[in-house]
């Protein structure tokens, strides 16, 4: 049997392995009531044990970049599966409170690996007039994770258990891992050290599409923590209805993300940037005045799309912006990037939330909108 081309390899490895790790992170949300039932969790517990994930990947993200640039990507790749693979198991048989964060924990540290060596070795097996649409691709296959995801969890717990569900899970996990082990490349040789991180965060290129990724990734942070209320209130949308609302993101997101690729292979990275920050700040000026169910669904696939928008091009423009310097420490743009992706997670819900508590969820999310009209004034690449 033929093997394939370690560039096709590359793609089939990764996308499986990010789809595996989002469908196990999206199980997560539905499963919060029946472990608050099951172990007396509080409101404050269930935000520890929710953003705990991005404390980790925060605190792993530069360690696993440096590990994947210095000795190669097969390592923590794989040290990536080991991680999940436990995760897993833990959140079948956790009994307590302490054991669920430990879970969740390892499960942060274990996507950090994973998604900063896997995107470095895209980059690193496909040229860059065909990263947008191989990094797109398996963004696709995350976002098929999330959107799956909660749908599972909510089956299986309600056809079994919770331990079940991740009993499965690790099923799908033993799958990915026959799968890294058979297909996965051979790191290419050595290149020149790049700059390091103090390097790549005095140049600005790098500076502005972190700060773009921050706002993508904050952008539906913020609507998912502060839209869920107002449609309940507003619009009569129960629990069902919402969570069904939100996960027309992911679809849109699945859809169209290869599409962004390709522009982005064939045009650059600006204009779907551009275009990105536009559409969003038209969403969030116009997410507080929906006039029924048929506008939410409307609105959250134009959400999907313009995430796609604004974060499909980052990783492609930096890959190709350090390797024009004679780098490939995509390890290190890759974990800058992870970074900024959880601070827009993080930051997002905080202060959509504190804002609309002040000034009300229109002027709040009007805020918000003008900055995203205010970001593309430093999207020059000719001064970067």
């Amino acid at each position: 049997m033929a093997r394939l081309a370690p560039k096709y390899a590359a793609l089939v490895v990764v996308g499986l392995a990010f789809f595996t790790d989002t469908v196990v992170y999206a199980m997560l949300p539905p499963l919060l009531p029946e472990y608050a039932r099951l172990h007396g969790l509080s409101q404050t517990h269930l935000g520890f044990l929710f953003g705990s994930y991005a404390g980790a990947l925060l605190l792993a993200a530069l360690p696993l970049g440096t590990w994947a640039d210095r000795r190669g990507r097969r390592g923590p790749f794989l040290g990536g599966l080991v991680g999940f693979g436990a995760a897993t198991i833990l959140f079948a048989f956790a009994g307590s409170f302490p054991l669920l964060l430990a879970a969740r924990v390892l499960q942060g540290v274990a996507a950090a690996a994973t998604w900063v060596a896997g995107l470095s070795m895209v980059a690193d097996h496909f040229p860059a007039n065909q990263r947008g649409k191989a990094m797109s691709t398996v963004f696709a296959c995350a976002n098929l994770g999330l959107f799956l995801g909660p749908a599972f969890a909510g089956w299986m717990t309600r056809a079994w258990n919770i331990r079940a569900a991740f009993l499965f899970a690790a099923g799908l996990a033993v799958l990915d891992a026959g799968v890294r082990i058979t297909l996965l490349p051979v790191d290419p040789p050595g290149q020149p050290a790049g700059t390091g991180y103090l390097g790549l965060l005095r140049d600005g290129t790098v500076r502005v599409f972190a700060g773009a990724m921050v706002l993508g990734s904050l952008l539906g942070a913020v609507l998912e923590a502060v839209l869920p209320l107002h449609l309940s209130r507003h619009l009569g949308m129960d629990a069902m209805a919402i969570g069904l609302a939100f996960t027309t993101t992911a679809l849109a997101s699945i859809v169209t993300s290869p599409l962004v690729g390709h522009w982005t292979d064939r045009r650059g990275p600006w204009g779907p940037l551009r275009l990105g920050m536009v559409l969003a700040a038209v969403l969030l000026a116009t997410a507080a005045f929906l006039p029924g169910r048929a506008a939410v669904f409307a609105f959250m696939l134009a959400m999907g799309s313009t995430c796609s928008l604004l974060m499909s091009p980052c990783g492609p423009a930096l890959a190709g912006h350090v390797e024009g310097k004679g780098s490939t420490d995509f390890g290190s743009v890759f974990s800058l990037l992870n970074i900024a992706f959880s601070l827009g997670l993080m930051v997002g819900p905080v202060t959509g939330s504190a804002l609309a508590d002040l000034v009300g969820l229109k002027a709040a999310l009007g805020v918000l909108a003008a900055a995203f009209l205010l970001y593309p004034l430093v999207l020059r690449p000719g001064r970067n």
